[in-house]
């Protein structure tokens, strides 16, 4: 008999052709502001047009003094570290699980990233933070991951009884916030990416907010030289006599991907709700499907939903490996659903294992990490499956249909035995 699994020659659950999601969202308003850019100017050196108006709708949506957009969430990030000045040999505890650019770029500060074990959502625990604090410790960077924001009142309190720098990325988290506070605003400053697949995009870039001004100043200094350096920091300022040359690195936003992201910006809350009503549909059916147990949201948490993620429970379906489950959703056609790949515990990856390949002499020698060092964050990682989060109220049917893909497979995993 044949079975109903596609996987095993029945019919599909999901017939529409792919791929089922794509971002940005753009429309013939997105394409008519980047022909207009076009126009306009396709380098800007200083703050000003498109540049200058993106970054005020930014301060103007996280309500902070500063913003400042760089080429991309990486370069975001490395301004973020040199403003705060994190210098050799300094430590930042970060999560044990991200994507590396949350960390990478201390390695060329010749600063020490320190991982941390996770929760099991991914976030970093902030009670195994001050185990790892010595006297050479910096910051905490924290990470909002896929979209949901971090335990920020325990970590601020542990920073603050230490004398730490909070810093945070928030590159999966636009939007997202605690108690009507936006991820981004807890610390000294934050980072974040304008990727595709970002809930904010311009195809590429970053941005970095702070509301201290010795902070922006060192921002503009290590990715603004010249003409945006010598005009925004102030005569009389230290960093002045540098500012033709700044620290020597050109990180600025291209003008077309500030035309996307500024025309996305006005969209972000509209794309939000749309994503937190698709959310409620999907964890509320997800949920009931033995398997998979649905990310919680702590009440107050807003999250941007950059990611709906999901613990597979192969107990629950006889031991079915997590491998075959997904193969048979997406031979079901839901062939979103998937499984974070290069987002990874760090210390799976060789930079984090072996840095003094590509950085010699790195102060490394002391922090080893191996496979096995970070058993929640792994574990986690490898029993982990992910979907987008749509925003359209058309894109609901979509929704449904992967939903009972997940519980047709539930439902008949014996078969797959």
């Amino acid at each position: 008999m044949t079975s109903t699994l596609a996987l095993l020659g029945g019919r599909p659950e999901v017939t529409a052709v792919g791929p089922h999601f794509e971002w940005p969202p753009i429309d013939d308003t997105t394409r008519a502001k980047v022909a207009a850019q076009l126009d306009a100017a396709v380098s800007i050196p200083g703050r000003s047009g498109i540049v200058a108006d993106l970054e005020d709708g930014l301060q103007e949506y996280f309500g902070v003094r500063h913003a400042v957009t760089t080429s991309s969430g990486t370069a975001a990030l490395h301004a973020t570290y040199w403003a705060a000045r994190i210098r050799p040999g300094d430590e930042v505890i970060v999560p044990a699980w991200t994507f590396h650019a949350t960390a990478s770029p201390l390695f060329h500060l010749r600063a020490v990233p320190v991982l941390c074990e996770t929760r099991p959502d991914g976030n970093i625990d902030p009670n195994r933070v001050e185990e790892l604090i010595t006297p050479r410790t910096r910051a905490i960077m924290v990470t909002h991951l896929w979209g949901k924001p971090a335990d920020m009142t325990d970590l601020v309190a542990v920073a603050n009884a230490h004398d730490l720098v909070v810093l945070e990325d928030g590159s999966h988290a636009h939007g997202a916030g605690i108690a009507g506070q936006k991820v981004g605003t807890f610390g000294l400053a934050s980072a974040f990416s304008l990727n595709g697949p970002k809930p904010l995009s311009g195809g590429e870039g970053g941005f970095v907010l702070t509301d201290d001004d010795d902070t922006y100043h060192r921002v503009i200094t290590l990715a603004h030289y010249n003409k945006r350096a010598r005009t925004e920091i102030p005569e009389g300022h230290p960093l002045a006599r540098y500012a033709v040359t700044g620290a020597g690195l050109k990180l600025r936003i291209h003008p077309l991907a500030a035309a996307i992201a500024y025309d996305q910006l006005a969209r972000l809350d509209g794309y939000l709700a749309g994503r937190a009503e698709i959310a409620r549909y999907l964890t509320g059916q997800l949920a009931r499907i033995p398997g998979l147990e649905v990310t919680e949201m702590p009440q107050g948490v807003v999250p941007s939903w950059y990611g709906l993620t999901l613990t597979y429970k192969p107990g629950e379906l006889g031991g079915l490996p997590i491998e075959k489950f997904h193969q048979a959703l997406v031979a079901e056609g839901a062939t979103e659903f998937d499984r974070p790949g290069s987002t990874c515990p760090m210390n799976q990856l060789p930079l984090y294992q072996h840095p003094t390949m590509l950085f010699p002499g790195h102060p490394h020698s002391h922090r080893r990490y191996e496979p096995g060092d970070f058993p929640v964050a792994e574990h986690a990682h490898a029993h982990m499956i992910k979907l987008p989060v749509w925003h359209r109220e058309q894109d609901l049917e979509l929704a449904e249909r992967y939903a009972r893909a997940a519980m047709k497979i539930s439902e008949h995993h014996k078969e797959l035995l």
